[in-house]
């Protein structure tokens, strides 16, 4: 075996595993493999100015790199088990927020000092929610923003950097298992070693699928989030956003009961565009640099498919329909909800006289064309909620981006300790379905760490 243990993806779960690793058995030979770059070379030509569209660069380097999908995010990290995955269900739930700030810790003492943590406890906000049949989730998030996320990304690279072997621009094309372990396959070459935790994210969901599928892995079908991300003035949200920064709202629509919620607000932020194996999507930064605030906040509106059999190929569903806002909209779309509600497209015109300046150059277009009725009814109806607490998010002029797509990871089924029926092959992060957020699946790498640690 060349190594002990091998990491496939640099995303926070890989990271953090790398580092609880590290922490532990200092003179473990372990080896860190990703298909992007490494973070002072991931540079997206739209966010320098340099094209008004994505190119589909290979790899996306939003997408994909040290840090993962998260290192150009709004450095969200949510401390709850009310959202953000099903960790707890494997490790309990008391075990699950204790690695969440320990998380917190490590960002903390790696540049994110005096950075905020908000908390909903106790806020009157949560009464005026119920009272316009609203529902805020309870949660404590650190907000580090996207540029003291990267600082926090950085300096634990500079420290793992000398300890552990990392590969970058290496794209692991397949996992088999040896005698006494595994062997990860890439161009050019292989590495083999008795333990291996994947880490690949959400980006990774198809090659996940086939993983599993060829190592005989039991996987069960999972959801696909499916909106808008709302562009509004930041005043109409400030009395929300100054108090609790991240409100996870969700509202229970009156046609259909679906679950409608809040996602990712970013105050005084920008929409970006993101491109995952080719395909398109949107979704939001902030920034704790005071210089680098605007005067719009942004956030996304989600609603949640989850798909009976036969069906479960919920993210090829995904798939098509941001595929369809690509091919009408030649990326990103743009509508505002006045236009949307009088069942008209929006025009270059009418989007220049708008009120609310666009962070993002997309294409105006008509989101009904893309969006599935029943999901746009909901998204509709929870617009008019918010309007009762945040009057104002109604308004013509709204901004609405589409479509944001949230993929999920068919589910890996999985012990107690995110092991697989194959000994020593774990798979942690949003890879596995079982987490959707930072916090998660960086508390996933911690934990599989330990286990590993333990067995040593």
């Amino acid at each position: 075996m060349n190594y002990d243990v091998i990491v496939i993806g640099a995303g926070p779960g890989g990271i953090f595993a790398t580092y609880e690793l590290m922490r532990l058995h200092p003179g473990l030979r372990v080896v860190v493999l990703e298909a992007g770059h490494e973070l002072s070379r991931r540079r997206c030509p739209i966010s320098e100015g340099r094209v008004s569209a994505c190119i589909g660069c290979k790899p996306c380097s939003i997408m994909n790199g040290f840090g993962g999908a998260g290192a150009f995010s709004d450095g969200k990290y949510n401390i709850t088990n009310n959202f953000g995955g099903t960790l707890y269900e494997y490790v309990g739930k008391q075990e699950a927020i204790e690695l969440m700030e320990y998380v917190d810790r490590i960002n903390v003492e790696h540049g994110g000092q005096g950075t905020k943590l908000y908390s909903t406890a106790g806020t009157a906000f949560k009464k005026l929610c119920i009272q316009n049949k609203l529902t805020l989730l309870d949660a404590s998030v650190r907000h580090l923003g996207t540029d003291i996320n990267y600082v926090v990304l950085q300096n634990l690279f500079d420290e793992l950097s000398d300890k552990v072997e990392f590969r970058f621009d290496t794209a692991v094309t397949d996992v088999e298992l040896i005698d006494g372990g595994y062997r990860a396959v890439f161009e050019g070459g292989f590495v083999e070693a008795p333990s291996c935790v994947i880490s690949v994210g959400r980006s990774g969901s198809a090659w996940m699928e086939h993983v599993c599928d060829r190592l005989g892995i039991p996987t069960s079908s999972n959801r696909v989030d499916l909106g808008v991300r709302v562009e509004l003035p930041s005043v109409i949200f400030d009395h929300i956003t100054d108090e609790l920064y991240e409100s996870k709202i969700v509202y229970r629509t009156e046609k259909f009961e679906d679950n409608v919620r809040t996602f990712c607000m970013n105050p005084h932020g920008i929409v970006v565009a993101e491109n995952t194996n080719g395909i398109v999507t949107v979704n939001g930064h902030s920034f704790e640099d005071e210089a680098r605030k605007t005067e719009n906040t942004n956030f996304a509106l989600l609603v949640s498919k989850h798909f009976s059999v036969p069906f479960k190929h919920s993210n090829d569903y995904g798939q098509s329909i941001a595929r369809l806002s690509n091919m009408l909209g030649g990326g990103v779309m743009v509508q505002r909800f006045g236009d949307l509600e009088r069942g008209r497209r929006s025009t270059a015109s009418r989007i220049e006289e708008c009120t609310v300046r666009p962070t993002l150059a997309a294409t105006p277009g008509d989101l009904s064309l893309v969006l599935p009725k029943r999901i746009l009814d909901g998204i509709i109806e929870m617009i008019y909620a918010l309007d009762k607490i945040a009057p104002g998010t109604a308004n013509d002029d709204t901004l609405l981006y589409g479509v944001e797509v949230k993929f999920y990871n068919m589910e890996v089924e999985l012990d107690r300790n995110l092991e697989t029926c194959h000994q020593g092959l774990f798979v942690i992060g949003d890879g596995s379905g079982v987490t959707h957020s930072l916090s998660h699946a960086s508390a996933s790498g911690v934990y599989v760490a330990r286990t590993i640690g333990s067995r040593l």
